[in-house]
């Protein structure tokens, strides 16, 4: 029962992954070009700046799970965390700096939790330790330094 929910829960992140790539994508056209291929995408309510580090980090996060996850690069969980991490600093600047609705920070914290499971889930479930390699301090600590460091 584990081993399929773990299978599914992949398939999840996985699915997740090409959601935030589309809705990056889509939402660089319309902020680059004006272009609202399903609907409006840009928060009027976010300085021009705030929108952009939005879409880079939507875009990134997508692209870099799905290309980790096809090429089997060791180090996509911690890519995904540090990209979690920002993702998180930026939706909480966004849900107290900017954001008025009523759900913003019940939205905040279903954010974070869905980060801090997912990144859980990447550094400790036997599936994607087989998938990436099994992350250890070891090799943290060997990934490529600067030169002159």
């Amino acid at each position: 029962m584990m081993k399929l929910a773990s299978t599914l829960f992949s398939y999840l992140i996985l699915l997740a992954s090409v959601v935030m790539l589309s809705w990056g994508v889509l939402g660089f056209l319309e902020y680059l070009f004006g272009l609202q291929l399903l609907m409006p995408l840009q928060n009027a309510s976010f300085p021009k700046g705030t929108q952009f580090i939005h879409w880079v980090l939507i875009t990134l996060s997508g692209a870099c799970y799905l290309l980790g996850y096809f090429f089997r690069w060791k180090y996509t969980p911690l890519a995904m965390i540090v990209l979690f991490a920002m993702l998180a600093t930026m939706c909480f600047i966004q849900t107290f700096d900017f954001m008025t609705n009523p759900s913003r920070y019940a939205d905040l914290v279903r954010e974070s939790t869905y980060y801090l499971v997912i990144s859980v889930y990447l550094l400790r479930s036997q599936r994607m330790q087989s998938r990436f390699g099994k992350l250890t301090m070891q090799a943290v600590t060997a990934l490529p330094r600067a030169s002159g460091t």
